[in-house]
């Protein structure tokens, strides 16, 4: 008898209309073998909605692409409160790029497996997936493909608008510090006074941070771009492997018809060596009585 997880990872690669079934089934086999507790956390286990199953799929069929992702989500993380606003709204745009074509991997995953589905549908994968950037334990859900609900995050919002700066040097409550200071002192002061250059280790600091997100984010594109080739290269193998195959059931009929023409054939000569036979004795039969006659 498999154990729990073993349980949750086939049910949760099914389709949700598959789903309650097959968790019965599960359930009857633990039952069958005394195993109560067992029994008892298959039963609790929720059938997943269509937008939790599509999740699911790509921790499936997706993980490269799907890893990078979060990969990004722990740079952002990271970087948030050191980048500056012009490279957060890059990331932030890549970031919509990049979940918005694996919300289309989804509905593609979906319709392989003969599910049409609806646009709230993706845009609750989108979420989903913006959620599992931000936090790392919701990333950690999406990774594992348990999902029974789509699961929804403030997340970093809109990057895109923020007039984020560089935090430069000192420690966080140094910077707590910093900013109260500033914002009691105003804007004036603010201007007056400037902000200090960082420091030669502090610009290494950001600059292996900004290197550290286009490296993910590279990976990212470049994992998103094989599995595109891989796909295409699977479809044309699929139409390859149709083609030949109609070749072969197209042979296979034409190599029945010329077996039932060879049986009629070897029929047909049969009955006719019979017929020669029968000429020819009829032939020497006439002979014999010829010759008699004559004598």
């Amino acid at each position: 008898m498999p154990d729990l997880d073993s349980v949750a990872d086939a049910l949760y690669g099914l389709d949700p209309g598959d789903f309650v079934a097959a968790r019965s089934e599960f359930a009857a086999q633990a039952r069958e073998a005394g195993d109560r507790e067992l029994t008892a956390a298959i039963g609790r286990l929720r059938k997943p909605t269509v937008a939790a199953w599509m999740v699911n799929l790509l921790a499936r069929e997706r993980a490269d692409e799907l890893a990078a992702l979060l990969d990004i989500g722990s740079a952002l993380r990271t970087a948030q409160r050191r980048l500056s606003g012009s490279e957060m709204r890059k990331l932030s745009e890549q970031r919509r790029r990049v979940v918005a074509a694996l919300e289309r991997d989804a509905g593609r995953l979906a319709a392989d497996r003969g599910r049409t589905v609806s646009e709230s549908a993706l845009r609750e994968v989108g979420r989903t997936l913006n959620a599992a950037l931000s936090d790392p334990d919701i990333g950690e859900q999406v990774r594992q493909g348990r999902l029974d609900a789509i699961v929804e995050s403030d997340g970093f919002g809109d990057l895109s608008a923020m007039p984020l700066t560089v935090v430069r040097g000192g420690s966080e409550e140094d910077d707590e510090d910093d900013e109260d200071d500033r914002t009691a002192a105003g804007k004036s002061a603010r201007k007056s006074k400037g902000e200090r250059e960082p420091t030669e280790r502090e610009k290494a600091d950001q600059a292996a941070r900004e290197a550290e997100i286009d490296e993910a984010a590279a990976a990212l594109d470049s994992a998103h771009n094989a599995a595109e080739e891989a796909r295409e290269a699977a479809s044309a193998a699929e139409q390859e492997l149709a083609r030949h195959e109609e070749e072969v059931a197209e042979l296979r009929a034409k190599l029945e018809h010329a077996e039932q023409q060879r049986t009629f054939a070897r029929r047909a000569a049969a009955e006719a060596k019979k017929r020669v036979v029968a000429a020819e004795r009829a032939v020497s039969a006439a002979e014999v009585d010829l010759a008699r006659t004559k004598n």
